[in-house]
């Protein structure tokens, strides 16, 4: 067997074994301190609700713990079993034209991907999220969201492939920072049209209407000196019952947007500490920070491509011919798609500690321009409503969660 298969089943292999290790004590941890509320929030969440929590965390983790293992063996099914290959045989044979081939090969993998995952999407949905209460998304609306994404999805993504694919047949042996380049302008522009032409596809947005809470809020944008270009209300409730707030956009399309079960939630001192914390990444530059590693990683990956598509050991080694009848460039992209995240997946912890320090940051920068007893009255209401853990496993929150346990960030903001 190549060294690289061996790799990559290694590396594969460890990737199953230590998620579901972690998933495993994330289990126990949990389940341990099921029908105990922590001390720090006992006054303000009752056992019940602790429980629902403990119950919501376990089943999300033991499903995700099957999906895993699934999609572990599909991807051996694409790459080491033959499917890719198998697939690749059966676009050529449609389909003479290289471009086309290629896209239509993406295209296919992509659509054989999320079919595969499709049950695994229905379930969480229409079971588990409407066992704990959570789910108000109708199959009808399920259905109307799903042929929106694909839509949007080929309207966007396929003309990207083909640029890209045009890219490394013709740009030479620095395609990949052509592409880099692509992909930079791509990811900018879509900050500026996702918020005002892409998210109203799927959601209906209204502007604020307490005036009261509005001109609270542009105070308190101005006092971060965010340039605010409007206030929106989401209609999150006909999906789900989980709350939440964010800004997007760029430019003047700027904007700060709520769930509307988020309003229904919380009192103004409680939305105005919220959106401090989050104006606060603003301010402390987390965004263009993330922006730029974000494109430094991008560039790297590139980069590493350029590479790797010239290498007949890395088609070889993941179970497909180097060429086919003509270029076939896609399945460079598509293999390299397939194996980072198993090459990358013990970078996670990294990502991880680096996002919870921001958001220690933000939650300092969001005490000193609100309060902090308001931003911890609002996260326990956040907490107990979307039945987050008040209990993780240490290590598991340690390798994953992006956000500070609970008891850790109230604790911060406390003794601040």
């Amino acid at each position: 067997m190549p060294f690289f298969t061996l790799l990559f089943v290694f590396l594969l292999l460890a990737d199953i074994c230590v998620r579901l290790w972690l998933a495993s004590r994330q289990i126990r941890h949990v389940a341990r301190h099921r029908d105990h509320v922590p001390p720090e929030f006992a006054a303000r969440i009752g056992l019940p609700s602790h429980q629902r929590a403990a119950d919501y965390t376990i089943a999300r983790v033991r499903l995700g713990m099957v999906e895993r293992v699934f999609d572990a063996v599909v991807l051996i099914g694409l790459t080491l079993m033959g499917g890719l290959q198998w697939i690749d045989l059966a676009v050529a044979r449609l389909v003479d034209d290289d471009m086309l081939r290629q896209l239509l090969l993406m295209v296919a993998v992509f659509a054989v991907l999320g079919l595969l995952g499709l049950p695994f999407t229905l379930w969480r949905q229409f079971r588990l999220e409407a066992r704990f209460g959570f789910n108000r998304m109708t199959p009808a609306l399920f259905a109307v969201d799903a042929v929106k994404g694909i839509a949007v999805g080929l309207v966007l993504g396929v003309p990207l492939a083909a640029a890209i694919l045009w890219l490394m047949a013709e740009a030479g042996a620095y395609w990949w920072l052509w592409a880099w380049c692509l992909w930079m302008v791509f990811n900018v522009l879509l900050l500026f049209i996702a918020p005002a032409f892409i998210a109203p596809l799927f959601n209906k947005f209204t502007p604020l209407s307490d005036p009261a809470l509005a001109e609270r809020i542009q105070r308190l944008a101005q006092r971060c000196g965010f340039a605010l270009n409007g206030l929106f209300v989401m209609d999150g409730s006909r999906r789900s019952a989980h709350g939440n707030a964010y800004f997007t956009g760029f430019g003047k399309t700027r904007r700060i947007v709520f769930f509307d079960t988020l309003l229904a939630r919380l009192n103004a001192d409680e939305i105005e500490a919220v959106l401090a914390h989050e104006l606060g990444h603003f301010a402390l530059r987390h965004i263009i920070k993330r922006v730029v590693l974000g494109f430094a990683g991008a560039l790297l990956f590139f980069a590493v491509l350029g590479w790797l598509a010239q290498q007949p050991w890395f088609y070889d080694g993941l179970g497909v011919l180097p060429r086919l009848d003509g270029p076939n460039h896609a399945m460079a992209l598509i293999l390299f798609f397939l194996a980072v995240p198993v090459f990358t997946f013990m970078l996670t912890p990294l990502a991880s500690w680096y996002s919870r320090r921001d958001e220690f940051a933000a939650d300092r920068y969001a005490a000193q321009q609100s309060s902090s007893n308001q931003l911890v009255s609002a996260l326990v209401k956040l907490y107990d409503d979307n039945a987050a853990t008040l209990t993780p496993d240490p290590v598991h929150s340690a390798f994953y969660d992006s956000h500070p346990p609970a008891a850790v960030r109230i604790r911060h903001l406390t003794t601040a």
